[in-house]
């Protein structure tokens, strides 16, 4: 019994669990800012959102659960960059099923909080291109394009072409 506490305890203080709540918090925030700033503020979009983000705790808190059954290794499943980085600086040569899924719901809220962070007006564009660029080689579940960051693209060449 003792055993099985334990492991909930390990569970509930998941450092990836932790990171993916922290990053579901900000882009709640950021996209919260940008709705107000685009004077787009729809609740079918925020219950939508919300949807998804409680599916995220939620499958990575059954993907813990999972590991504490059975012990997977997806560690061959990521980038090989991520891996040589993960081994160099953190030492990790083994990933869980809940690390590997809240690694890849990070990745995905991170380029949703750089996309919001951008349309909110701070200077994140080039960050957010370069992250979007480098994830797409990998995934294409990557959150939907935002036309009004083309636009803004688009808008911008116009101007160095004419100066």
């Amino acid at each position: 019994m003792s055993q099985i506490l334990y492991q909930m305890y390990d569970a509930v203080n998941n450092d990836i669990l932790k990171l993916v709540a922290i990053a579901i918090v900000a882009d709640t925030v950021f996209g919260v800012v940008r709705a107000i700033k685009e004077h787009k503020f729809n609740s079918s979009f925020g219950i939508d959102g919300a949807i998804r983000k409680v599916s995220m705790i939620l499958s990575i808190t059954f993907c813990i659960a999972v590991d504490m059954v059975i012990n997977l290794n997806f560690i061959g499943f990521l980038p090989d960059p991520f891996l040589k980085w993960l081994s160099d600086n953190m030492h990790i040569n083994q990933i869980g099923l809940g690390a590997f899924f809240g690694v890849l719901f990070v990745a995905y809220e991170i380029v949703s909080i750089l996309k919001n962070m951008t349309l909110c007006g701070l200077p994140t564009k080039k960050l957010y291109n370069y992250v979007r660029n480098f994830l797409e080689k990998y995934t294409n579940e990557l959150p939907s394009e935002d036309p009004q960051i083309d636009e803004e693209e688009k808008a911008d060449g116009k101007k160095d072409s004419t100066n």
